[in-house]
């Protein structure tokens, strides 16, 4: 029988909620996808091996895709402790991605005990013992859950031989490039300082009110949509910051101001020059953005 020549993907969980997998079966070319890669275990998916042999036998992976936070110590699965599996196979993977919040920066368990639990090669920001090990083939897919195209397009992206360009953080800059507030059907609103009234409105910005996290999130959800139809800030629902290192942010609903300005500018604005078009805006009423919509009643 031939040897396949498809490149081999192990994908390990670890502290998880499954959300980042669930998120990556959505992918409207998931089976075609998937087939091009041969996978040697999946703890969902039929594969080629069981965990067991994932921990008993010396497998060979290209790519070893990671889902959870990690925690170095007290995570077992067969009597090993996850983190030294994930770490043996990350030795032998040509490409180690770090899928989702928690295996990146530590997510929402984090939290829970920020002391020992963290991702596989950050701790919050900070680099940890794995990354000075794995940094030259670790790509990081930060999001809570990733979005499915996210990881779609990078595992074509390794196929076809792609170059893939990093941030600081290891995150491609095609996906994590702009800021979610870019594509956002609210930047009018944004820009003349009109805010929403509440939640699910259709007018007005989420930023000052109610803590939007666009102008400080990296992430594309704006441009390419969830199920290709929508975004939280375009339901009305502040954007979480799920892809940054900070995530979740304590005291996420209500935005730190100084006298009306925000105590963190946006990315990459000058305070001068935020505070010459505030200045600007607020002097300014638009009329078509001030007044509500009136419904049509019969």
């Amino acid at each position: 029988m031939a040897r396949s020549t498809k490149l081999k993907i192990l994908w390990l969980q670890s502290i998880t909620c499954n959300g980042n997998t669930h998120s990556f079966f959505s992918h409207p070319n998931f089976m075609t996808l998937m087939q091009k890669f041969e996978v040697i275990y999946h703890p969902i998916l039929d594969s080629k091996y069981s965990l067991d042999n994932v921990i008993n036998k010396k497998l060979t992976c290209d790519i070893l895709v990671l889902e959870g936070a990690f925690r170095e110590t007290g995570m077992q699965k067969a009597d090993r402790e996850i983190y030294e599996i994930a770490k043996s196979y990350a030795k032998k993977a040509k490409h180690v991605i770090t899928v989702g919040n928690c295996s990146t920066f530590g997510g929402v368990f984090r939290l829970y005990d920020p002391e020992s639990i963290g991702g596989f090669c950050f701790n919050d920001e900070t680099p940890n013992e794995a990354y000075k090990l794995f940094k030259r083939k670790l790509i990081s897919l930060p999001g809570c859950p990733a979005h499915p195209r996210w990881i779609g397009n990078l595992l074509s992206m390794i196929l076809s031989q792609r170059q893939i360009l990093l941030d600081n953080f290891h995150r491609p800059i095609e996906v994590y490039g702009y800021s979610a507030h870019a594509g956002c059907p609210r930047n009018e609103y944004f820009e003349w300082k009109v805010d929403s009234k509440n939640y699910g409105h259709k007018e007005g910005c989420l930023f000052y009110e109610y803590g939007c996290q666009a102008p400080y999130t990296h992430a594309n959800c704006n441009k390419i949509l969830w199920n290709e139809v929508s975004s939280k800030t375009r339901v009305g629902t502040p954007c979480f910051g799920c892809t940054e290192p900070y995530f979740p942010k304590k005291d996420l609903w209500h935005t730190n101001t100084l006298m009306g300005i925000p105590a963190t500018m946006p990315m990459d604005v000058p305070r001068r020059a935020y505070l010459t078009i505030t200045g600007i805006a607020k002097s300014f009423s638009i009329k078509r953005l001030n007044e509500p919509i009136i419904k049509y009643k019969k």
